[in-house]
């Protein structure tokens, strides 16, 4: 009985292994595809490898649209007169004008506009011209006594270098070419308001035309959403305009209200050019105020000139740091800060044209985005293979 209960020495039991025997591996498991990048290092290099391609796209999409920016800039111009001129336009329609006979009138309305104001700056310019030359003199003279006397010393060897160095500059190489390329400039400003005349005349007449050619690809929940955010593209700009124009005219009505009491003379005009400068931002205003500032150091002397530029300098403050964010801040619904990032960007790539336009794109990108994302349930249960609810019949 004991023999039967033993095992016999050459037989293994299962699951132990003989000494010098090699126990065999496991076969490895098979990750599902993507399991590598499955993890948190994994999930933030797809991120990351997103956001660069993104960045990437927007580097070259602006760096296309600057290689023709002679198109683009008057385009963008159009669409924010157009936005601004439109409800105009709007109204003439709705009391039975044609669209062309509207558009028009409006164009005609806008140049006697700008007619009006280059009439009143021209005759109050040439109503002080004189004036002014025969003061412009005496406060030469007065500035000059101002340097040779006052808290910097300052001889008359030094004047006379300044002069030198002045009128040698003025004639130098530099200033010639500098103008050759001016001429350029302006050559390239006039061609593109042209073009821009010229788009926004058929902006304001087809403007409608044009949107529902671009919606023709598209139906149902995409054509609506698109449609939303056409609409919305039209306030934001619009918003933009009433912004600057709230800017720009306590900008004017600060500065020309300093400029009476002070008696320096082109008040008027000097308020009207700061009320035009200011639509370009943070630099506009600040041209337009060393302009006064050089009209009274001219008429009225240094103190004047310096109480000039000091009211300029509040003003200038008080637009940047209270009045301009929360004015285009609301029209626009942006934050303070993203009109300064957007202004700062927007000067870096494209100088004064893209501060102008640094603003309003960046209002109608995050327009857009809020439009796109937002959640409307009438869209939700809409079928995208059928039309929009407003043109089926009732």
């Amino acid at each position: 009985m004991s023999r039967a209960t033993h095992q016999a020495p050459n037989e293994e039991t299962p699951g132990e292994v003989t000494p010098g025997e090699v126990t065999p591996a496991k076969p490895r498991e098979r990750k599902p595809p993507g399991a590598l990048w499955a993890d948190g290092f994994g999930r933030v290099g797809i991120r990351s490898a997103q956001v660069l391609l993104i960045l990437a796209v927007a580097v070259a999409s602006v760096y296309a649209l600057m290689q023709i920016k002679l198109l683009v800039i008057p385009v963008l111009i159009a669409l924010i007169l157009a936005a601004a001129i439109g409800p105009f336009v709007n109204v003439l329609r709705r009391r039975g004008l044609p669209g062309a006979a509207a558009t028009g009138l409006a164009f005609v309305a806008l140049l006697l506009l700008l007619a009006g104001v280059g009439t009143v700056i021209y005759f109050s310019v040439r109503s002080q011209w004189a004036e002014l030359a025969q003061q412009a003199s005496s406060g030469l003279d007065e500035l000059e006594q101002f340097l040779l006397t006052g808290p910097v010393p300052i001889d008359q060897d030094q004047l006379n270098q300044a002069r030198e160095g002045i009128i040698q500059f003025a004639t130098s190489s530099q200033v010639r070419s500098g103008a050759i390329t001016g001429l350029s400039v302006v050559t390239e400003f006039l061609a593109g308001s042209a073009l821009m005349v010229v788009i926004l005349f058929f902006f304001l007449k087809d403007g409608a035309k044009i949107w529902n050619f671009f919606l023709r690809p598209f139906s149902g929940q995409r054509e609506a959403k698109l449609r939303r955010v056409g609409s919305r593209t039209l306030e934001v700009l619009g918003g933009y305009v009433r912004g600057t124009a709230i800017v720009a005219l306590v900008d004017a009505v600060a500065i020309g209200a300093a400029l009476l009491i002070l008696q320096v003379p082109l008040a008027f005009p000097l308020a009207i050019i700061i009320f035009m400068t200011a639509f370009i931002p943070l630099v506009g205003a600040t041209v337009a105020g060393i302009l006064a500032a050089l009209v009274a150091l001219v008429a009225n002397g240094p103190v004047v000139a310096l109480i000039v530029v000091a009211v300029v300098i509040a003003v200038n403050q008080l637009e940047g740091d209270l009045l301009q964010p929360i004015v285009m801040g609301k029209s626009l619904q942006l934050h303070a800060l993203v009109i300064l990032m957007a202004l700062t960007a927007g000067t870096i790539l494209a100088g004064i044209i893209g501060a102008v336009l640094s603003v309003p794109m960046a209002a109608v990108i995050w327009a857009v985005i809020q439009v796109w994302t937002a959640e409307d349930p009438n869209l939700e249960d809409m079928n995208p293979d059928l039309p929009p609810p407003a043109s089926q019949p009732a």
